[in-house]
């Protein structure tokens, strides 16, 4: 049977919009698939089988130091020491004041592709810089080449072998299926008391801290004497508890409570009942006065030394900055109070199963044309590995070696056993910050690494910000308050972005999606709806004719 023109068109067309259909759902789907994966992985990099020493070599490397001289004189000791054993090589510092600031400098380079060569960053932000193809180098074959690998038989330095890194910092490095970073240093978060002042106000301090003690001690020095000041310091200011990364203060007590916060795959599921019982105890306590944060009030450290804080939270590696003979104080001498400083793990549920959080940067290294920079980019992270390195640097604060065979050194060794001997080098608070995290290595845990797990902690820390800010302004914390809370926070985020299906099912008590929201969901449901059925329609139609 021979069609006339008009039928022949309108089958063209019939046929053109079925596959303008099918092209359509594919391409949901595709953007489904992409979107829920949240990654592109990284190609191996090929090793060059030898270093060409006759070219010369320029990378960047990308660091961090806390206005530290001594953190800085280290990293351009360590270069020129580098620089010394590979001549052809030059490594280019650029210092920053925050990791921060680092990430967004990445993710603004990545468009222009003028990334770093290597970078001191966090797993979290190297997941996000997964987003790019072939961005960030995975190293496993690094490790295991014979010649330019961890120990290789062509380093020119006594680079450390694999086995000799500490299996549990290395790990923390691990993710996607690859090793995309090598440790560098790591810290956890000690809680730096004023044990004068506990004990002024009837108190012992136990052996392990307890959320309980902590907020009722805070509690007891909230109260005022008859001249309007605090009866603890005879200030005018007293802040008991400050907490410098509320971040990391929601993820701890959510681990320590065994509840959820993310899956390994990217699942949302920090909106809870737990979360909300949290909130609900961090905010009495706001109320009262007896707790805030930096973000609000200010620096711990701060407060602290001027015997206007109790307990303050911060990293092992702000130990420096911590009490009356701190060698690193922000404070004027006429505004410091004598006081002796307990150095002790953060406030537990269970005292009996300790967990705190395990931090610290990391180093990447960005893929470029070259594989001969790279592998020279790789040569200088080894370096950064060496005990000279290793030990010099953990020294200036309270980090600890990533190495076995730093960490076991008799320099190192030595140097944890003279703390005390001065506000210098062996300064007591700081040695005892790092043998703190060194005897609880085993009590450490890190969140699952994701693109977009770095959004996430942001929004942990959120939480807590929001709400203290919220009781300051005498505004009421109730269910109603947590529920838009956590839909604010899931939407400044961008959370249900990160992985729908995940957020949904970590969703808790994040309470019902606004009507707007119902409205466009169902909108783009039915509408691929009835595309699906407008070319399964025409699909039929189209055998029909083939069989006439």
């Amino acid at each position: 049977m021979r069609m006339q023109k008009g039928q022949r068109t309108a089958r063209g067309k019939s046929e053109r919009m079925g596959k303008i259909g099918q092209a359509a759902i594919l391409a949901c789907i595709v953007l489904c698939l992409t979107g829920c994966h949240g990654s592109r992985e990284s190609a191996a990099f090929e090793i060059p089988e030898q270093f060409d020493e006759s070219g010369q070599y320029e990378i960047t490397f990308w660091a961090k130091n806390d206005t530290n001289k001594t953190q800085t004189d280290i990293y351009e000791g360590a270069i020129a020491a580098f620089e010394n054993l590979y001549p052809n090589i030059t490594v280019n510092l650029r210092l920053y004041t925050d990791y921060g600031k680092i990430y967004n400098d990445v993710i603004t380079n990545i468009a222009t592709e003028t990334t770093p060569n290597v970078c001191i960053t966090y797993p979290d932000h190297i997941a996000t810089y997964l987003t790019g193809t072939n961005l960030v180098v995975p190293l496993e074959g690094l490790f295991a080449d014979e010649k330019y690998g961890l120990g290789g038989s062509e380093v020119r330095f006594d680079s450390p072998k694999e086995e000799e890194l500490i299996p549990d910092f290395l790990e923390e490095c691990a993710f996607g299926g690859h090793y995309y970073a090598v440790p560098y240093m790591r810290s956890t978060e000690a809680c730096y008391v004023n044990k004068t002042f506990v004990e002024a106000l009837g108190y012992t301090l136990p052996d392990t801290l307890t959320w309980d003690f902590v907020w009722e001690v805070s509690e007891a020095a909230t109260a005022k004497d008859g001249e309007g000041n605090f009866a603890v310091n005879g200030q005018q200011v007293m802040i008991p508890f400050l907490y410098k990364s509320t971040d990391n203060m929601m993820i701890q007590m959510l681990r320590q409570k065994g509840a959820d916060y993310s899956t390994e795959t990217g699942d949302i599921l920090l909106f809870h009942d737990t979360t909300r019982e949290l909130l609900m105890e961090i905010a009495r306590h706001a109320g009262t006065g007896a707790f805030s944060t930096f973000k609000i009030s200010g620096y711990p450290a701060n407060f602290l030394n001027a015997g206007q804080c109790i307990f303050a939270i911060d990293s092992t590696a702000g130990a420096t900055w911590m009490g009356t003979d701190a060698p690193l104080i922000d404070i004027s001498e006429d505004k410091l109070v004598e006081f002796e400083t307990a150095v002790m793990t953060i406030p537990q549920f269970d005292p009996e199963n300790p967990k705190m959080i395990s931090q610290g940067p990391s180093v990447c290294i960005f893929n470029k044309e070259d594989s001969q920079e790279v592998l020279a980019s790789w040569l200088f992270v080894q370096y950064l590995l060496t005990n000279e390195v290793q030990i010099a640097y953990s020294e200036t604060e309270g980090y600890v070696p990533v190495t076995w065979k730093a960490r076991e050194s008799a320099e190192y060794q030595d140097y944890l056993s003279r703390g005390g001997e001065d506000n210098g080098l062996h300064y007591d608070v700081k040695i005892q910050a790092a043998k703190l995290l060194l005897d609880n290595v085993e009590h450490t845990f890190v969140t699952p690494v994701f693109s977009g797990s770095a959004s996430l902690r942001d929004a942990a820390g959120q939480l807590i910000e929001g709400t203290v800010k919220s009781v300051r302004r005498k505004q009421t914390v109730d269910d109603a308050f947590v529920e838009k809370l956590y839909r604010e926070t899931a939407s400044l985020y961008h959370l249900d972005q990160l992985g729908g299906q995940g957020v949904q099912a970590g969703r808790g008590n994040l309470g019902p999606l606004p009507p707007t929201a119902v409205i466009l969901l169902a909108s783009l449901s039915g509408a691929w709806v009835l595309i699906l059925l407008y070319v399964i329609s025409r699909q039929i139609r189209g055998r029909k004719k083939k069989n006439r």
